[in-house]
């Protein structure tokens, strides 16, 4: 049944057709507007999928298709970088971390660079792998690294309050999750982006429900659409937000009814509760942004690894020439940076961007160095055209 269902969202046939009809109201609204719509999308995920399945290419001549910050390990601050980094070098302490943070540069080296001079750093696929490593080493502190926005804080949560349960006192979770809606308000308003609708992420949107984003229409006057991640429910996202935007709704809509429901998870939502507070949070490129950051709450800290250990740091800069945070914002494009496929690859990172497979460097490297300009005649399921 799913791969059904995904041959569907593939078809080329109905998306050559769908593609037409996307072009043709993109170019209405060009006419209403004066030139070509801003349409930023705030998830990772959807910024490898638009440029993997051909859409960005497809749709470049009829709308401005902008990253924002939807990369988690991206967002994360240089200073925590750096104290994940300095916490591999505690005496008795395992790291275990997601595979996207090992190459991720602090100041000075990375989690990758230490594992090889002796650090014990090892790469988990969920937090509860983590615990798992804890229940096998008891005499070592174990310490999850814990990277995401609303999809993965959920089961860092669950997995937090089964240690409690379990009394595992020598597991912790730095908490590097954050919360979506804060950064929208903090970076749309920004006259210098000219944001004219959404992508809201489909991911996130699952944990949370379509009902998450109304503050969109509410405090900042704009539409936006959950989209999916096939080339035919992009295709449809972007139409559905070029319909609201011609007819000067703005409303939130759900295109991705097969995943997303109104209210969301709630059981998700509840642990999430249960276990975070909402602190100002540091993100890359966008500074400090309020009730943004979720940390665990003071009746948790003995599982709270910045409590726990507590590290002095000096503020880091960002590398020469790195524009990863403008990248964020979307107001650079990876080809306006000068270290992009030059000192800056894939196999040797300077920023974040360029190493997390949600980043929207490491994403046009792999899929728009070789893009043929003007739009691309076909979509394609991954790799070059």
């Amino acid at each position: 049944m799913h791969k059904e269902i995904l041959k569907r969202f593939r078809d080329p046939e109905m998306g050559q057709q769908m593609a037409q009809r996307v072009r043709d109201s993109l170019d209405r609204l060009t006419q209403r507007l004066g030139r070509r719509a801003n349409v930023m999308e705030f998830c990772g995920t959807h910024t490898a999928a638009i440029s993997r399945t051909g859409v960005r290419e497809l749709l470049k001549p009829h709308v401005n298709l902008m990253s924002g910050p939807g990369c988690p390990v991206c967002v994360s601050d240089y200073s925590d970088i750096d104290r994940i980094i300095a916490l591999a070098g505690q005496p008795g302490a395992i790291i275990a971390t997601f595979g996207d943070m090992m190459k991720v540069p602090g100041s000075r080296t990375t989690l990758q660079e230490e594992k090889a001079r002796g650090a014990d750093v090892r790469i988990v696929y969920s937090s509860l792998d983590a615990l798992a490593i804890a229940r096998e080493n008891p005499q070592q502190a174990v310490i999850f690294v814990g990277v995401g926005f609303e999809t993965t804080a959920p089961t860092a949560a669950v997995t937090i309050e089964q240690a409690v349960r379990e009394g595992r006192d020598n597991f912790f979770i730095y908490s590097l999750h954050k919360l979506t809606p804060p950064a929208m308000a903090a970076l749309l308003p920004d006259p210098e982006l000219q944001v004219d609708g959404i992508l809201l992420p489909g991911h996130v949107s699952m944990i949370t429900g379509r009902g998450y984003w109304d503050f969109l229409s509410r405090q900042l006057g704009l539409p936006g659409v959950v989209a999916g991640f096939e080339p035919l429910e992009l295709l449809s996202a972007v139409d559905h937000l070029a319909q609201l935007l011609q007819e000067g709704r703005p409303s939130v809509v759900n295109a991705y009814g097969r995943a997303v429901k109104e209210e969301g998870n709630r059981a998700a939502l509840d642990a999430m509760a249960r276990c975070f507070d909402l602190q100002e949070g540091h993100w890359r490129g966008l500074g400090t942004v309020p009730a943004s950051a979720m940390k665990l709450k003071p009746a948790l800290a003995s599982w709270d690894a910045e409590v726990r250990f507590p590290l002095e740091m000096t503020p880091a800069a960002p590398p020469k020439g790195c524009l990863c945070g403008e990248i964020l914002k979307g107001k650079k494009t990876p080809f306006d940076c000068p270290l992009f496929a030059s000192g800056c690859e894939p196999a040797r990172p300077i920023g974040p961007c360029m190493v997390s497979h949600e980043g929207t460097c490491a994403t046009f490297y792999r899929y728009e160095r070789f893009a043929v300009s003007g739009g691309a005649s076909h979509l394609r399921e991954g790799g070059r055209p």
